[in-house]
């Protein structure tokens, strides 16, 4: 019984001791109804997915978006996060919502899935072309979003000021298709991965439109910020929009910090290589992405562990 007994407690023992040997990480996402949610989950999912082997824990937070992602990767409050590219860029540089303060720590684990910039209004708003916003209630994006910053400099190339509006909306992703349903604005500004069920929502509360965004001020765009690209939202993405539409966009990117750890960042970079087309079919935004997209349009360095990885795989030389 004794013999029994101690068995049993050397047991316990070794479980309490794996469990104690579990590493945690977290990845910071976006507004639960966009695509960064999704994306984080299914990161952890397919990390998880070998917890046995690599005894790690991986978890996801709804977050303010891709400023605050970064900032609180940099405070250490957050082990990962899903940030715009071109807000990585500008974190690393110490430009716009950075100026002067470069986070050079700042480290690009994967470019994981193209962006593309909708503005979204409703049909009753009379809305047709970008320049019909003069007068009108637009939510440009919470202060310190990826939505405001892109909103911003898209408004500044076509010639259109904040005070052109009637009202600037500073409201979260989240909150703006009841917004748009209940008449407090006339559209927003959302870049995201599409389809994503935020868009989707509005579209089923109400007739809505997706405002092109394209010609030769696009162009000019892409010429002053190398990050941005052209793209197409294509025709049935969402309920009556009956079209392909024209924008520009950016990567969403999986980014840490230099201190990351470089089995947690191995564990994430092997997950998505060795389990990749199970990750496509985890999100229609996901169908365009390859393994060689992984390393396209990042602007930050990329984490040691994961260059090492990608050298192993043959995606870098």
């Amino acid at each position: 019984m004794k013999k029994s007994l101690s068995l049993l407690g050397l047991s316990a023992l070794l479980v309490t001791s794996s469990l104690q040997a579990a590493e945690f990480f977290t990845i910071g996402t976006g507004g639960v109804t966009g695509t960064y949610y999704p994306t984080g989950g299914a990161i952890c999912r397919l990390v998880n997915k070998e917890r046995k082997t690599n005894n790690l824990r991986c978890s996801v937070e709804s977050t303010g978006g891709s400023v605050y992602n970064v900032n609180s990767i940099m405070s250490g409050e957050l082990d990962f996060g899903t940030v715009q590219s071109d807000v990585v860029y500008n974190a690393y540089n110490g430009l716009d919502k950075f100026e002067g303060k470069p986070n050079k720590e700042l480290r690009s684990v994967m470019a994981i899935y193209p962006e593309l910039l909708a503005l979204v209004v409703s049909k009753a708003s009379g809305i047709a072309k970008l320049e019909d916003v003069k007068g009108k209630k637009i939510n440009v994006g919470n202060p310190g979003s990826g939505n405001e910053a892109t909103g911003l400099i898209v408004f500044d190339a076509f010639g259109i000021k904040k005070s052109d509006l009637a009202q600037a909306g500073v409201l979260t992703a989240p909150e703006c298709p009841m917004a748009l349903k209940d008449k407090k604005i006339d559209g927003y500004f959302y870049m995201v991965g599409h389809p994503t069920a935020n868009i989707t929502d509005a579209a089923n509360s109400l007739p809505v439109d997706i405002v092109d965004i394209k010609g030769e001020k696009v162009d000019a765009i892409l010429q002053k910020y190398p990050y941005y690209a052209k793209g197409i939202i294509p025709q049935g993405s969402y309920p009556g929009v009956d079209r392909d539409v024209h924008s520009l966009g950016v990567k969403a990117v999986l980014v840490g910090s230099s201190k990351a750890s470089d089995k947690m960042v191995e564990a994430i970079v092997k997950a998505i290589l060795d389990n990749f087309d199970e990750f496509k079919n985890l999100h229609p935004a996901y169908k365009s992405v390859t393994k060689e997209s992984l390393l396209e349009g990042l602007s930050a360095p990329l984490h040691p562990a994961a260059e090492a990885y990608y050298k192993k795989v043959g995606l870098l030389k």
